[in-house]
């Protein structure tokens, strides 16, 4: 339909007009009931390419109050595994989900779901898998989940435990990896994981003049906007079992002139302060 010579003004009216209505400071919850269609329409209201002007907000999720300091539930903090010879968190951790009701049924759920039947099944069903990935970090309160995946080990056999904990081989890996920009650009594509990775940026971002390293000053928030990645077409987990390194399964090989790009992504995960501290 063609639109008539005063399209753009009425255009540029309907928009100020949501940017100052209630409905422009609206937030969603994560792993609410129409997550969605939730995002679908923060998004609309907060994205404006009138004159090249960009007016995404920082993160489209309701902040969450921490109950406690989950930093130091993280294998992936800075000297988290002095100490821990003597005491395995992750297998207390997997008997604490097996206590909690909610935990160990969303726990088998997700676990059914990305285990192949047999090996003559083909691949696992990896849209499924992610879905009951994403139920359990977001209907699971952190006190389990941040325990079973940060939990600090100090040999690789513990190590490939934690590793195997989202069941990498359906959730995770694949027989190639995929450019990282591809990866980001099918996440751009995708209302819930365009939200998780615009909220992981802004909980994570990294900053050197902070004590902490965290420009928001919050490990916990951080953590769990990890967790919220989880799932995601940009699933990170630990790359190996010798290390407590992460990153998407993505490469930067074949990027071409927009190698950079890639590898500033990659950083988010590989050598993020935040994170890390």
């Amino acid at each position: 339909m063609k639109l008539g010579p005063g399209a753009r003004n009425q255009c540029e009216n309907a928009v100020t007009a949501l940017l100052s209505s209630p409905l422009h400071g609206c937030k969603c919850k994560r792993g609410m009931k129409r997550e969605k269609n939730c995002l679908s329409i923060y998004w609309s209201l907060h994205q404006s390419f009138l004159h090249g002007l960009n007016l995404v907000e920082d993160f489209p999720y309701e902040s969450v109050e921490k109950g406690f300091d989950y930093v130091r539930l993280a294998s992936i903090a800075i000297g988290s595994e002095v100490g821990m010879a003597t005491v395995n968190r992750c297998l207390d951790a997997a008997k604490a989900c097996n206590v909690d009701e909610t935990c160990q049924k969303l726990r088998t759920e997700y676990v059914s779901s990305c285990i192949k039947p047999s090996a003559r099944s083909g691949p696992c069903n990896q849209p499924k898998c992610n879905k009951a990935l994403r139920k359990f970090f977001d209907r699971v309160p952190p006190e389990y989940t941040h325990e079973l995946l940060f939990c600090p080990c100090t040999d690789t056999a513990c190590a490939e435990r934690r590793r195997q904990t989202i069941v990498p081989a359906c959730s995770y890996e694949g027989k190639d990896r995929p450019n990282c920009l591809t990866q980001m650009r099918n996440c751009k594509s995708d209302y819930v994981c365009r939200s998780r990775w615009a909220q992981f940026q802004y909980d994570c971002q990294p900053s050197l003049q902070s004590a902490s390293g965290c420009k928001q000053e919050s490990y916990g928030a951080c953590l769990l906007s990890y967790t919220g990645l989880i799932g995601s077409i940009i699933t990170p987990n630990y790359v190996d079992n010798s290390t407590s390194n992460v990153a998407p399964w993505c490469s930067c090989s074949a990027s071409g002139n927009q190698r950079v790009e890639c590898a500033e992504f990659l950083s988010h995960f590989t050598d993020n302060l935040c994170l890390r501290e």
